[in-house]
């Protein structure tokens, strides 16, 4: 494995010297919550392509091939970014810059980022770091933005757009569907999307079909776009994505350390995510500034059927998250210098009930919920941020955001009704240096905070790994200082950057034992501002122009984490990612191109002890693995489109570290595209 990962890093780095490509000027929004080039963003960032997104079954596995970005999945309808060794609701996840974290995101992976549709996906942007002085809680490890699809058009008549695909595989028995349909002028415009996705149980690499693991995803999409004038717009967003019936396979095979699996039933059923967005801007408006209104309305329905491996008991869950914001900004520029100013409001309510039903006799009974139902948070803040030319040479930016966060939990059969609020600042400070022309020295530095929410506060339920979780609802903020220093920039016929960071994170929310079991034999946990995390690691990319049609792209990303938990000794810390890296070849014929690749990750044995405990991690650790793939695309003058691929083309049997099934075996995919 580590001749693998070796050959890997020295594959992407002769011809570094040798790649002439605009990447410096690619424009991102999320940074600086306003366009800018990526020369003048001293943040570490990733970038998705709509194109990218739109092959894939879910908008998160268009992640896994991004620097510094690792994506884990307990069911195959699911999937986590995890950036940085942290998670869940340690990872801002934003929506045309509307949160997508609401109160009921776990600290563990959360599922909630691939109910995005992928057809409404324009591009996905990455922030590895802390952008703190913008975006404020949660925004701990990094964040991850999925900018919509906006169809725009320069014509004063009517012009309709066309985009059509279909799909299918092996491994996984995936079947799906995709339609897009722009129609406008250069006043309006609007498009209308709807996907259908149907997959069956996974085959994996021993040729074992794991079961239950086949689901099925439906989504739909309605935008709209008035442009008066060329100096203001008004938008209306519209999405829909619903799994009616999605499988949680850790808890239905047996796990490690196993003889049986955890539960007879568990599924998600459904999960679903209701969209709507409407926004306004306004350029050189009042004092003659940037401005930009966004109103937005958010439901995470996450309903439940399980029952414990043999037990006569089916439980059935209701949990609903509604959550309601509205932003505002402005912005403008002088000579030297760019800032922006905001202000947010943010309102959840969280609704939750539970009903325990006999599968022999079909008597039902109310019992307690997993969440305390009508508990809400009310989350609003006010920030800054400004960035400046100094010298010829010298960029430096920061900024500093004032946040206010309202918990009201309301009386439940297990705890008491109680009401907290968090006042917390958060911020941070960026520099870039041009070391020569598209070569950059750049360093951030920040603060940031995570206020615990009602997952933290109020969960009272069963957990994976034979657990049962109590609330605890006097928790604290967790707070972090994270750093990084790198360089980027493009020589010739190459591209490359090359980040190290650090972070420390105090007060940190963890699961711990209180020493009680339940009377089936769970044991009873509690959340406690407990753990100590520092993180540190690598991340590299490469971006190599061999010749005139053949490209060639690689990644390394390495994380080092360790923990203390309650005073005790120091351990690894939680589902820290091993180490990876993945090189492409990239052959272009013009309407043709052929591509191969490589996935490869180290072992990861170094675990804590919740990670040990946890039935998808081999207690052993996570065996080291590599796989290649090759892909074939082609296109004709009328934009028909075919794309073959095989993936895992040696049927290698892997598990990426800390999901909760095995990878696909080898798998023959077919997709064609019509775009006209």
């Amino acid at each position: 494995m580590r001749h693998v990962l070796l050959i890997v890093i020295l594959a992407a780095m002769p011809a570094i010297s040798a790649a002439e490509q605009d990447w410096i000027d690619e424009v991102f929004v999320t940074a600086t919550r306003r366009p800018a080039n990526l020369s003048e963003v001293s943040s570490a960032l990733s970038l998705a392509t709509s194109d990218t997104v739109r092959s894939q079954k879910l908008t998160t596995d268009a992640l896994k091939t991004l620097v510094g970005v690792y994506v884990q999945q307990t069911t195959p309808g699911q999937g986590a970014a995890i950036i940085r060794g942290l998670k869940g609701s340690s990872v801002l996840h934003l929506v045309d810059g509307i949160r997508l974290n609401n109160a009921i995101f776990r600290s563990a992976p959360t599922q909630y980022l691939a109910l995005v549709p992928t057809v409404a996906v324009e591009r996905i942007e990455v922030i590895r770091g802390t952008p703190a002085s913008l975006y404020g809680s949660e925004a701990v490890g990094g964040m991850v933005h999925i900018v919509s699809h906006k169809p725009s058009f320069e014509s004063s008549t009517t012009e309709v757009r066309r985009d059509f695909l279909a799909t299918i595989d092996t491994a996984e028995l995936r079947q799906s569907l995709s339609a897009t349909v722009d129609i406008g002028t250069k006043k309006f415009s609007s498009s209308i999307s709807a996907e259908y996705q149907s997959t069956g149980d996974r085959r994996i690499g021993t040729g074992d079909r794991v079961s239950p693991s086949g689901y099925t995803s439906r989504a739909a999409r309605i935008f709209l776009a008035a442009t008066p004038t060329n100096e203001q717009a008004w938008t209306l967003d519209l999405q829909l994505l619903e799994q009616p019936e999605t499988p949680r396979v850790d808890e239905l095979v047996a796990g490690f350390d196993q003889d049986q699996p955890s539960s007879s039933e568990f599924y998600f059923a459904p999960n679903q995510r209701l969209f709507s967005h409407a926004g306004y801007s306004k350029i050189k408006g009042p004092l003659g500034l940037d401005w930009k209104l966004d109103a937005a309305w958010q439901r995470i329905v996450d309903d439940r059927t399980s029952r414990d491996f043999e037990a006569t008991e089916r439980i059935l869950e209701s949990n609903r998250s509604d959550l309601s914001g509205i932003t505002l900004s402005a912005n403008g520029d002088t000579d030297l210098s760019s800032w922006i100013i905001g202000a947010e409001i943010y309102y959840d309510q969280i609704r939750s009930s539970r009903i325990e039903e006999n599968t022999i006799n079909g008597e039902r009974q109310d019992v307690a919920a997993r969440f305390p139902d009508k508990s809400t948070v009310t989350q609003s803040a006010i920030y800054a941020s400004m960035s400046r030319s100094l010298a010829d040479q010298h960029l430096i930016s920061g900024g500093l955001r004032y946040s206010y966060v309202n918990i009201d939990l309301p009386n439940t059969t297990v705890s008491d009704a109680r009401s907290s609020s968090v006042n917390d600042l958060s911020g941070d400070v960026g520099w870039i240096y041009d070391v020569q022309e598209n070569w950059q020295l750049l360093a951030n530095i920040g603060f940031g905070f995570r206020a615990p929410n009602i997952f933290d506060l109020g969960t009272l339920g069963n957990r994976p790994g034979n657990r049962f979780n109590i609330p605890n609802i006097d928790l604290d903020s967790e707070h972090v200082w994270h750093g990084d220093v790198g360089v980027r920039g493009k020589y010739g016929r190459g591209q490359a950057e090359l980040v190290i960071y650090s972070l420390k994170y105090d007060d940190r929310i963890t699961s711990v034992l209180t020493g009680d079991v339940t009377p089936d034999g769970r044991d009873i946990v509690q959340s406690v501002n407990a753990s100590r995390s520092s993180i540190r690691g690598i991340e590299a990319g490469f971006d190599v122009e061999v010749s005139d049609s053949i490209t060639a792209h690689a990644n390394l990303n390495y994380t080092w984490g360790e923990q203390r938990i309650d005073g005790d000794s120091k351990e690894p810390a939680d589902r820290i990612p091993p180490l990876s890296a993945r090189l492409s070849v990239v052959f272009n014929g013009g309407n043709w191109q052929l591509e191969g690749w490589i996935n490869s990750a180290g072992s990861q044995d170094r675990l804590s002890a919740r990670d040990v405990r946890d039935v998808r991690i081999n207690p052993l650790g996570t065996a080291g693995w590599a796989t290649i793939g090759a892909r074939a695309y082609w296109s004709t003058p009328s934009n028909w489109h075919l794309t073959v691929s095989m993936e895992n083309l040696l049927d290698r049997q892997y598990r990426q570290h800390g999901s909760g099934l095995d990878e696909p075996g080898r798998n023959l995919s077919v997709s064609i595209r019509r775009a006209w």
